[in-house]
């Protein structure tokens, strides 16, 4: 919250209902009041996601390692929701310079809470691109038997990156990326 604040001047608790139902028509005034772009079909997603990349990112982890923590829980599919409070969910980011290095979260074990998630996102992906991806039920019923647990994923590319200054992951990667509308 206090990095929205700082950096892009935009209160993102104040688009989340208590029960953490993302508003997208509060963040959209909150974005044009803060001098910002948005399009005609943007969810809340699409504008947090902007928000982050444009304005918060760049800024964070200059001068120290800093930690983005409480994200919206509408962005942390399978991250649990902070029991205290249920608009965000207890997952964390570590930035270095700007560019994040990990991301990590406190796993959701609760294979309803998931499928429901899952279903949720099926429905928008239907909405966007006409397609309907099945669900995992391997994964659902795996989720039956998971302890407790949290992970971090910790990029190799991103400490590449922070330790020979690029400013891009593709300047550091062992083989080219596939791009379609490259030519050859």
């Amino acid at each position: 919250r206090e990095a929205f604040l700082r950096h892009a001047g935009v209160d993102l608790y104040d688009s989340l209902s208590p029960d953490g139902a993302p508003n997208p028509a509060i963040l959209a005034r909150q974005m044009k009041a803060a001098g910002l772009r948005v399009a005609e079909d943007d969810i809340w997603s699409d504008m947090f996601s902007r928000l982050l990349s444009e304005r918060v990112e760049p800024n964070l982890g200059v001068g120290r390692p800093t930690i983005l923590h409480d994200y919206p829980a509408s962005e942390a599919a399978l991250a649990r929701v902070r029991p205290d409070d249920p608009r965000v969910a207890e997952r964390f980011e570590l930035y270095c310079c700007g560019v994040e290095l990990a991301n990590a979260f406190h796993e959701l074990i609760d294979s309803e809470e998931q499928r429901r998630r899952f279903e949720a996102d099926i429905a928008e992906q239907r909405r966007i691109y006409g397609v309907s991806p099945p669900i995992d039920e391997d994964f659902l019923s795996a989720l039956a038997d998971m302890p407790d647990a949290s992970g971090a994923a910790l990029g190799f590319d991103r400490l590449v990156m922070l330790a020979t200054g690029a400013d891009r992951v593709e300047a550091v990667q062992w083989a080219p990326v596939f791009d379609p509308g490259a030519d050859g």
